[in-house]
């Protein structure tokens, strides 16, 4: 089956996690991905072993590095010698993308800048991937995915009003950096084949938390007042909330138009008594006393467990509400089974597994998240006889001269 992005060639020279799931997402499909990684160590993410969990598996390997680069190629290179850097630029001539997500200065102290590269290929899409955009005084700044939450303002947008800045564990800031790193470089694809043209392409941690949070912020932007945190006790729409259950779990509300929803509701939690009550008679007076009504919505749900709820609630009435997951839960949601969002895999090296599957669903063209991520230096002398053409006496002397 045809892939979107089949006969694209990228190069990745990129570390962690904000630039290496971005062109593992375009692995997904299609493109021939070749990491470029550094001769001795490799990629950073290769070391993290303290990440809980990260040492499920065999070998050498961890989840995390597993997590962002199947589909991968490794081409490991000593790139402070000149012979490494002609690697490099005779890839370039071949390939579409080059992608790197080291500080501002680094690329091109080594002549891997676009301005180098783009002579060897003058329709190069050159993408990187930075903390804080490449303008402004802290352009050249160093960031990983705290700082990105940091300075986006997500930390304060999360929990109580009264907590202090949370942390959101997983990488978000470095994930939403590598979706919007992806998007960017596909729309330069279709700019080149439209156009002709070649271009850089810059995303950063701060651009895609961002995007991430665009209302928040078109909140402030317009209106000149941020979205506030609440209470979950004081929602000013009870039917907008989540409450917990007799088993600890949690459901979910999500009815705005309240009052459409307002008698169903009172006769499946059987408080029919509260339809007609005056302190409750509209979402608007709802909401004046609404943490008087939450208290006692929150008594009923506790006495029953959610899966009873849910056969109550699912023949009460047209509601919309759903399940509150941990992630724990998400392998077994039957909804993420359903559209190959986790999927099962046979590893190379683990065996029987699932991964994350790829978020966008194509009819025709669908991706392909099934890969492992490769093993250090994997396909060096593979890249540099079949794709360049180096002879085996050329890659031995390059091993010698500790090049490769």
């Amino acid at each position: 089956m045809a892939m979107p992005l089949e006969g694209i060639r990228i190069l990745d020279w990129t570390i962690f996690q904000q630039g290496p799931v971005a062109t593992m997402m375009l692995g997904d499909l299609g493109a021939e991905v070749i990491k470029l990684e550094e001769r001795v160590g490799g990629d950073p993410g290769r070391g993290v072993l303290q990440i809980a969990g990260s040492q499920t598996g065999g070998g050498k390997r961890n989840y995390y590095f597993e997590a962002n680069n199947r589909h991968k190629k490794s081409l490991t290179l000593n790139l402070k010698k000149p012979e490494a850097r002609e690697i490099v630029y005779k890839l370039v001539e071949q390939s579409d993308v080059f992608v790197q997500n080291f500080r501002k200065g680094v690329a091109a102290k080594l002549g891997l800048d676009y301005q180098t590269l783009s002579k060897y290929n003058p329709k190069l899409i050159y993408a990187s991937a930075t903390g804080y955009g490449p303008k402004g005084p802290d352009s050249g700044e160093p960031s990983f995915d705290y700082r990105g939450l940091a300075r986006s303002g997500i930390m304060n947008a999360v929990g109580d009003p009264d907590m202090e800045p949370m942390n959101i564990t997983g990488g978000i800031a470095d994930q939403m950096g590598a979706i919007m790193l992806a998007h960017g470089i596909v729309v330069a694809l279709l700019a080149r084949e439209r156009l002709g043209i070649g271009q850089e392409v810059d995303t950063s941690h701060l651009g895609s938390m961002m995007a991430l949070q665009g209302l928040n912020l078109a909140c402030r932007l317009t209106l000149g007042k941020e979205f506030k945190r609440f209470y979950r006790t004081q929602a000013v729409n009870p039917l907008w909330n989540h409450y917990k259950c007799q088993d600890d779990k949690w459901i979910c509300f999500a009815m705005p138009q309240a009052d459409r929803y307002w008698s169903d509701f009172c006769k499946a939690l059987g408080i029919q008594e509260l339809e007609k009550d005056p302190r409750f008679a509209t979402m608007k007076i709802r909401g004046k006393n609404c943490e008087a009504l939450i208290a006692t919505i929150d008594k009923i749900f506790a006495s029953k467990p959610r899966d009873e709820w849910m056969r109550i609630l699912k023949a009460g009435g047209d509601f919309i509400y759903t399940i509150v997951n941990s992630i724990n839960d998400l392998p077994e949601d039957q909804q993420m089974l359903a559209n190959d969002y986790v999927v099962d895999y046979d590893h190379p090296a683990w065996g029987s597994i699932q991964v994350v599957g790829h978020p966008v669903i194509l009819s025709k063209t669908p991706a392909n998240p099934k890969a492992p991520a490769p093993e250090f230096g994997e396909h060096t002398e593979q890249i540099l006889i079949d794709t360049l053409g180096y002879s085996w006496e050329e890659v031995a002397r390059l091993k010698e001269q500790e090049v490769i």
